[in-house]
């Protein structure tokens, strides 16, 4: 046995293990808007009382994790939680990651919008005077190969629906395929690769959260 090119082997498995980043998904904690179900993109609503209790248990969930970069929308739902979580010396804040554009449906709910279009699917159809499907999956696109390259753990503070979107491109699947990924207030979720490798990506963990009775949307 080449015992020195079995080593060589054991240290080269070792780097691209602590190569191979989790990726930290948190969104924002309770609004008015998201405890009533109604669509939240641009609308630039604060977190409620429970939404910042729940920043703050998010940070006590992360604060013994090693974060190479914290990234946060530039709305203020996702930013408080950011910084609530206690991440508001580190955090970048990265327009790229705000919520998918609802346009004319914004601040309806989803049985306001089927009232109008019964078959109505925000994955498949996407949004009239807003984003489309290709639009969300364009922009997550853009920014998966900065993730992917991250050296280290990584955290990204946003919405709902984008990070559904995230999660499905980061598993090479359509956006469309964000509908089967039920994401609530305050959740955190992690993305990472299987067999200490970059080409096997995958979901560690997904929509876990201290308290979900009340998520809607």
């Amino acid at each position: 046995m080449d015992h020195a090119a079995e080593a060589a082997r054991t240290r080269e498995t070792m780097m691209n293990s602590r190569m191979v980043p989790r990726i930290h998904l948190i969104r924002h904690g309770e609004t008015e808007w998201s405890l009533s179900g109604r669509h939240t993109s641009g609308t630039d609503i604060p977190l409620t009382e429970r939404g910042e209790r729940q920043a703050h248990q998010l940070g006590e969930r992360l604060r013994h994790i090693e974060l190479s970069q914290v990234w946060t929308s530039p709305l203020q739902r996702a930013r408080r939680t950011c910084e609530l979580a206690g991440f508001a010396s580190v955090m970048k804040v990265e327009p790229a990651i705000t919520e998918w554009n609802y346009g004319d449906y914004e601040g309806l709910t989803s049985a306001e919008i089927r009232a109008r279009h019964p078959h109505w699917n925000l994955f498949q159809h996407g949004c009239p005077g807003g984003e489309s499907p290709a639009d969300v999956s364009d922009r997550v696109d853009q920014i998966l190969p900065r993730l992917r390259a991250a050296e280290g753990n990584a955290a990204v503070f946003s919405h709902g629906h984008f990070l559904r979107a995230l999660a499905a491109r980061w598993l090479a699947l359509t956006v469309r395929e964000g509908q089967r990924l039920l994401l609530h207030t305050a959740s955190l979720s992690i993305l990472s690769g299987e067999h200490d490798s970059r080409d096997e990506p995958v979901i560690v963990l997904w929509n876990s959260g201290p308290d979900q009775s009340h998520a809607k949307q």
